[in-house]
């Protein structure tokens, strides 16, 4: 329940590379509000400059957060308006900022989410795999152990998947996720919205090859499909769940055998001739 104060935390989105990105609306709040907390200080002061915004300032970073935290929220049981921003992109997405937004919104402070650029969504809508279903991991393990173990756990995944990587590690990544997960079709997106932006697309061994030896400079998103292997079901796990369907649902063979094509993701020619040999065990079974 929000209490009486008047105090808004605006979660401001900035460019995450090319300053023309930022929204008009973006702009309005950061020249009404009252005091801006910025991941990097120096950083935000240029892209305010560039915009004739001249404003308080105070850093709030993962090194510092649990100091800062007290103070803002002061100022907005005061009844301030406060934006919140970092260096680049969403605050909160792979970014200093929940600590502060889930105490503010633990105190009903309002809240007020100011959209914009993302690294993640920019890449994605350029991928060209698929957009129905996706997972966003950040940044995966700094340790080579650690990130195979996350790698194995997303065998089976069959969202796109989306991460964040250091360049010095990008090749490192390429070859676990190859080892672990296959030669899958990739999207590497380097420097995104920025001067030398550059996207690399192919199967996996594609693009270690267009890389090469070399380390790939800027930050990098990579865009991973997601496993289209269906998992191959057993001729006896088929003919279970056609007899359920009949047997105890009542349905007629014919509906069996859509049903169970629809929930065990296989084709219904399949699942007929998996029929069929129920019908051999029994003649006066159901039709």
């Amino acid at each position: 329940m929000q209490n009486k104060s008047e105090g808004i935390l605006y979660v401001v989105s900035t460019p995450i590379g090319n300053l023309e990105d930022i929204t008009l609306r973006a702009l309005r709040i950061l020249k009404e509000v009252d005091l801006i907390a910025a991941e990097d200080t120096r950083r935000t002061r240029q892209l305010l400059t560039h915009y004739g915004i001249h404003k308080p300032l105070i850093s709030y970073h993962e090194h510092n957060q649990k100091m800062r935290e007290s103070t803002l929220l002061e100022k907005l049981r005061e009844g301030k308006q406060v934006a919140l921003v970092t260096d680049a992109g969403t605050p909160g997405i792979s970014d200093p900022g929940v600590p502060l937004i889930r105490k503010a919104a633990q105190e009903g402070i309002l809240l007020v989410p100011i959209p914009g650029p993302s690294a993640a969504i920019a890449a994605l809508s350029i991928s060209g795999l698929p957009t129905e279903s996706f997972l966003f991991y950040g940044f995966l393990p700094a340790k080579a152990s650690a990130r195979k173990k996350f790698l194995e756990a997303l065998k089976k995944r069959s969202e796109t998947l989306i991460f964040y990587e250091s360049p010095r590690r990008l090749g490192a990544l390429l070859k676990e996720i190859l080892e672990i997960l296959g030669n899958r079709q990739i999207v590497v997106a380097r420097e995104i919205t920025k001067v030398f932006e550059e996207i690399f697309r192919g199967t996996i061994v594609d693009v270690l090859e267009k890389i090469g030896g070399e380390e790939v400079k800027g930050e990098i998103t990579v865009i991973l499909a997601g496993n289209t292997q269906k998992e191959n079901i057993d001729s006896p796990s088929i003919r279970e769940a056609l007899q359920d369907y009949v047997l105890n649902s009542g349905a007629s063979m014919k509906e069996a055998i859509e049903r169970v094509a629809e929930d065990l993701g296989v084709a219904k020619r399949e699942v007929y001739q998996e029929s069929l040999k129920l019908k051999d065990k029994d003649p006066e079974g159901r039709k």
